[in-house]
């Protein structure tokens, strides 16, 4: 591989590292729009969905969901075993 070439690999693998760790940091905004809190509580959309269904609470107005950081905290702690 010609240098240039692989100057061009790292770079893209670095970006790409950058990009999926930014991903994983912890929200640090309170309000988080659903798919976001599943992110902040590593789960997937769909058990966020179940641990509605358990009692963590969503709120809704005009139809816009938002979801707690707060709430998502504690219904983990409450929830814990």
């Amino acid at each position: 591989m010609q240098e240039k070439e692989l100057k061009q690999t790292l770079q893209k693998l670095l970006n790409d590292f950058v990009q999926d760790f930014k991903k994983k940091l912890p929200s640090t905004k309170e309000w988080m729009t659903l798919k976001e809190g599943a992110a902040y509580a590593d789960v997937s959309y769909n058990t966020l969905m179940k641990f509605r269904v358990m009692g963590l609470k969503v709120f809704e107005i005009d139809g816009v969901k938002r979801i707690s950081k707060t709430e998502i905290d504690n219904f983990l702690n409450k929830n814990s075993f």
